[in-house]
């Protein structure tokens, strides 16, 4: 196998539950579309080297992931995406609905579903992969909410179980890239972006992920993956990043035990998504994240209604579906 899973987590990026600002390499223009532009420059070029190098880059996923790799029309409801909103958590971290530990339960949900994507592409075709932030990182997150008193004890213990059945069945990342960016530059990058709802993005809150990632994610994750830290300058050169690369010697972590049998187990694990959805699942109650049987009930029936959802792929006529008798 010639590929590498490359895991960069960024405090100068956006996550569900995070912050997303691009470090640019031109600031003479303070405005919003200008940060705009700035940032689609950075990622065009990031894309570029990213396949320069022989690499596929995965996007960091939303709240909609499941919609985009399964080739939705449309983006379905929230309902349909675990039922929790991006933009309320901005508005409302306190939320009493239980609105932000649904949404940093869903984040690890999509997060572990997009990892067994990476690594599936890695087994199948030996291409390397990079990802934004990923399921071992996860936690800064969930850390940063409970301190800021936006989640219950309960939460975390839920969500730590959970982790605890699933991560381990997947391999760590052979290398993390930390992109170290202080948190009062991130917050005034935020209010640069234009969007509303990241305008009061609480500092206190950018703190609490920054101190999660370097004192909980970052001496963890060393045991076993190789680790490069950057500031935000350091990290647009990506040539000296990639040089960097090159001289580390990958010589630690789990990959070094694996064979042939392994590799073959832990692709039939990531081939089938029910198998890797179905590890987050536990029979505990918990009402942020638990519904009522005539709750399910209606979401079932809901998305039943949708079109072309009615049957199986293939065998819906009201979206056009042909000789559906003959198949």
């Amino acid at each position: 196998m010639t590929g590498a899973l490359t895991h960069i987590c960024c405090v100068s990026k956006e996550s569900d539950s995070g912050v997303r600002v691009e470090i640019p390499s031109d600031t003479r223009d303070g405005s919003a579309g200008g940060a705009a532009r700035r940032a689609a420059r950075c990622r065009r070029v990031q894309t570029r080297r990213c396949a320069a190098h022989g690499m596929l880059y995965m996007p960091e996923p939303d709240t909609h992931y499941l919609d985009k790799v399964t080739g939705e029309s449309q983006l379905l409801d929230m309902q349909f995406n675990g039922n929790c909103s991006l933009e309320k958590f901005y508005k409302d971290p306190k939320a009493p609905d239980g609105n932000s530990y649904r949404l940093q339960s869903w984040m690890y949900h999509v997060r572990l579903l997009q990892y067994s994507d990476a690594i599936e592409h890695l087994l199948t075709t030996g291409q390397g992969v990079i990802l934004e932030r990923s399921p071992f990182s996860d936690l800064v997150f969930l850390e940063a909410m409970f301190k800021q008193g936006y989640i219950r004890k309960q939460c975390v213990e839920h969500y730590n179980e959970i982790k605890g059945i699933s991560i381990c069945e997947f391999l760590p990342p052979h290398l993390v890239i930390y992109v170290d960016v202080p948190a009062e530059e991130v917050q005034k990058k935020l209010k640069q972006t234009g969007k509303p709802e990241l305008e009061n993005v609480p500092v206190a809150y950018l703190k609490s992920i920054e101190e999660s990632y370097k004192k909980t994610f970052l001496p963890k994750i060393s045991e076993c993956s190789e680790m490069l830290v950057y500031d935000g300058a350091q990290a647009l050169d990506i040539e000296k990043v990639a040089e960097d690369i090159e001289y580390l010697k990958f010589d630690k972590g789990p990959w070094l035990e694996q064979d042939d049998v392994t590799f073959h187990y832990m692709r039939m694990l990531v081939e089938d998504k029910q198998r890797v959805a179905d590890l987050t699942c536990i029979p505990r109650f918990l009402p942020e994240v638990t519904i009522g049987a005539h709750e399910y009930d209606k979401a079932y029936h809901d998305f039943k209604s949708l079109p072309g959802k009615k049957y199986a792929p293939g065998y819906n006529a009201d979206v056009g579906d042909k000789n559906i008798w003959l198949k």
